[in-house]
């Protein structure tokens, strides 16, 4: 029983029904007292509040049947838009989501520079021209969520980032001094494993419960979700698994240290090697595909290796964190047959405990689309969040 003020409670009950409300898309007023327990006074004036905010909408279905067709309450999805944003490596890619997740739209620009003042000025014109096109919206554009390639605390300043070697800058500070809007700044593995949490394994407890992105692209991050909480450790930088050192004598790594995984089992690596030994410059996916389908013998030697220093840094996470679910987000990966029968062919340590591994299905879209995903709970304010992927 949770004993607080009227205040506290009320935003409780508001939370739930809004939870419930997104989980059924559509809902009656009677199945929202039933399924949460709350009397139907208090399901009546939340529901009042909630209409006066446009925050939701009422319909009734058209049937055929005998009676009084009942009002069905829905999330009101163009009261507002969440901007998402993936900060790579001279890339950033931007998706606009509606309140109910439906991606509206999605761009990608490229720039060159490598100077944080440059490349926070283009994301700063960027975020306002978003601003200004969805001000026709009640709410506009609620927040914008960056995710960073590279380790984020948990007061949202950005610690290190190995491939532009920014160190200790506040992004979120930055940005705000001259943007008017709700700007989150987090980790791209975690806005990641947030994504497959909420629209791809929101309901199997079981193996979800303790869900573990790892990211293969062009680094090796990863993101852990214990029930609807990210993991970020005591300052917030855990899940730089790309960093763990498997080869102590290895190449150096732009972090530091020597035998980085992700010098190993990073996208890059598997495209230099085969650009080298091809002789063929710019490797591209689409390369890629038609080498594995051609069965060409290079390719697939090097993908035996590849796939081969994947499962020794899965084997390391797997006996750290005991995970249920292991998402694999690859590229190239998925374009390799039975790459996860594989992988597995080579963990044979009798000690690795885990549910089950996947190959994500949200893709190179998996950070922004968390970000929009984890805007959307921070605006509305609920626990937990079941929405589905539209592509």
């Amino acid at each position: 029983m949770v004993i607080g003020d009227g205040a506290y409670i009320k935003k409780i009950n508001r939370s739930l029904i809004l939870q419930k409300i997104i989980e059924h898309q559509q809902i009656s007023r009677a199945n929202l007292s039933k399924i949460t327990g709350l009397n139907k006074a208090t399901i009546s004036v939340q529901v009042s509040d909630l209409l006066d905010e446009d925050l939701i909408y009422e319909t009734r279905p058209e049937h055929n049947s005998v009676g009084r067709r009942p009002i069905l309450l829905s999330i009101n999805q163009t009261a507002g838009y969440l901007l998402g944003v993936d900060f790579d490596y001279k890339n950033i890619q931007f998706t606009v989501a509606d309140l109910i997740g439906n991606f509206v739209e999605n761009n990608t620009i490229n720039f060159d520079t490598e100077d944080y003042n440059e490349a926070t000025s283009l994301l700063k014109e960027q975020i306002q021209s978003y601003q200004t096109k969805y001000a026709f919206s009640r709410y506009g554009l609620i927040s914008c969520v960056i995710g960073i390639h590279g380790t984020v605390g948990k007061d949202e300043e950005i610690n290190f980032i190995p491939k532009y070697q920014w160190s200790k800058v506040n992004l979120k500070k930055d940005l705000q001094n001259e943007l008017d809007i709700h700007l989150i700044i987090e980790n791209n593995a975690n806005l990641s494993a947030f994504a497959e949490k909420v629209f791809h394994h929101p309901h199997n407890h079981n193996q979800s419960s303790h869900l573990l992105s790892i990211m293969l692209s062009s680094g090796i991050g990863a993101g852990r979700m214990i029930d609807w909480d990210m993991d970020k450790g005591c300052h917030g930088y855990t899940g730089e698994m790309g960093h763990m050192i498997i080869s102590p004598f290895g190449p150096r790594c732009k972090c530091g240290n020597n035998g980085c995984w992700e010098l190993y089992a990073s996208e890059p690596i598997l495209f230099n090697k085969l650009s080298e030994q091809l002789n063929k410059p710019h490797i591209t996916h689409r390369d890629i595909k038609q080498l594995i389908n051609k069965k060409d013998p290079v390719t697939h030697e090097l993908f035996h290796e590849y796939i081969f220093y994947v499962a020794i840094g899965l084997n390391n996470v797997i006996n750290l964190y005991n995970p249920g679910t292991v998402v694999l987000n690859s590229r190239v990966l998925k374009a390799y047959p039975n790459a996860i029968q594989k992988i597995k062919e080579n963990m044979t340590s009798n000690v690795s405990q885990y549910d089950n591994i996947v190959l994500s299905e949200l893709g190179r879209k998996a950070c922004v689309i968390g970000a929009c995903a984890l805007g959307i709970q921070h605006f509305l304010g609920v626990s937990e969040l079941f929405l589905s992927h539209h592509k």
